[in-house]
């Protein structure tokens, strides 16, 4: 098991905060597995191991609890007297008013609970209103390319990224080497969180367009899309749908994070704009799984992997609109903007390319940190105050949790 430091880290400083863990991402990126290694740290540091009560709903134990009274009582009749009590339930969402049991655990004295789920709608219903301000989300992603370079010590940073996008960032997808296993493995997730997850939760009448969205996400990641322009490109194929329906298509994928939407920012008028955004998708090797061999954007995949690296390293990130240019990233800490351009190359033109990607980032007028990440490998360097990085190594960087 690979130690994501970076998520253990979050859990260590919410540990016994008297606020409910919620730790959310997609199927198979890791939260199963961080919640056991975060166990494992419990157990080494003292914590006796009748006071760390877990269940899986998804597994043995857990697959006949259907409703929340037999949730709770799981727990209930396990629960020491004497020091704190550790509550680990996995995807929660699979038992029908799991809130009001997770309330009931959490306003005891001696219980300290966490819980995981596949859907961001856990955090929308009942949960966010019985428990408004008492309970912290830990979003989980698959693999950055730093954890991913923990499987793969002897790789130089340009094979390790190659690899990484020939293959997946799912943790189990480093232990299959096979292109036919890889292929199947992640087909299941996929058809799993397409029906299970998708069609299943939320009733979805028509899986043949659901399917062609998702295609064409896949195929459109890096690009502005509006609802309207999908509808319109659906219509035109045959599969005649309006708006709200594509609308409801996109918010099902985005609930099951399958895919991130990144929102548009004004940087000039310091506003955020409801029009089109971009989308991009949780994990390249399903892209290619979905879409085959077709040819891709380097560009754009680039630029797929830094936004889900930025989602890791700040607390939202956005497509930034100044003027009539684009700037591919504001990425907020602490409401303090900084700003990203991506690109391949820069090189070649005349400098002209370089000075295209440079122009939006000097038109901001403020001064926060501003970047240019390309795969073009030179030393880091500043175009007034600009820095220009190598890619790899940025995404490769020891980053604070």
């Amino acid at each position: 098991m690979l130690k994501r430091e970076h998520y253990i880290a979050q859990l260590r400083r919410w540990r016994e905060k008297d606020v409910i863990k919620v730790i959310t991402g997609i199927r198979r990126c890791g939260k199963s597995t961080l919640l056991a290694l975060f166990r494992e740290e419990l157990l080494v540091g003292g914590v006796p191991q009748q006071n760390i009560i877990s269940l899986n709903l998804e597994g043995i134990e857990g697959i006949d609890i259907v409703d929340y009274r037999q949730l709770l009582a799981y727990f209930t009749t396990r629960l020491q007297p004497q020091g704190m009590n550790y509550i680990f339930i996995d995807e929660v969402q699979q038992v029908a008013g799991f809130e009001r049991a997770v309330d009931a655990l959490y306003v005891q004295p001696n219980c300290d609970v966490y819980i995981t789920g596949s859907n961001s709608q856990l955090l929308s219903g009942e949960l966010a209103t019985l428990l408004s301000g008492r309970y912290v989300e830990i979003p989980v992603l698959p693999l950055s390319l730093a954890e991913y370079a923990e499987a793969f010590p002897a790789l130089s940073p340009e094979r390790l990224y190659r690899q990484y996008l020939q293959g997946s960032s799912f943790p189990y997808a480093t232990a299959l080497t096979e292109p036919r296993a890889l292929q199947q493995y992640l087909s299941g997730i996929y058809d799993t969180v397409i029906l299970k997850d998708i069609v299943g939760r939320r009733k979805l009448p028509d899986l043949q367009l659901l399917r062609r969205v998702t295609r064409f996400l896949f195929d459109n990641i890096g690009n502005l899309c509006a609802s309207r322009k999908i509808a319109d490109m659906l219509t035109s194929m045959g599969n005649k749908t309006t708006i709200p329906t594509v609308e409801s298509y996109l918010g099902s994928l985005q609930d099951a994070f399958l895919f991130y939407k990144a929102e548009r920012y004004d940087v000039k008028g310091k506003e955020y704009l409801r029009s089109s955004g971009k989308y991009y998708a949780v994990d390249i090797g399903l892209r290619r799984m979905v879409l085959g061999n077709k040819p891709a954007d380097m560009g754009h995949i680039l630029e797929n992997v830094i936004y889900l690296e930025l989602l890791r390293r700040y607390d939202a990130v956005y497509v930034g609109k100044a003027g009539r240019a684009e700037i591919d990233f504001v990425a907020l800490r602490d409401g303090e903007p900084h700003y990203y351009q991506v690109a391949y190359t820069v090189m070649g033109d005349d400098g002209a390319i370089l000075r295209r990607e440079l122009a939006p980032l000097q038109d901001v007028q403020d001064y926060y940190p501003r970047y240019l990440l390309t795969m073009d490998l030179v030393p880091p360097v500043s175009h007034a105050g600009i820095r220009q990085e190598y890619a790899l190594d940025w995404l490769l960087q020891d980053r604070q949790p």
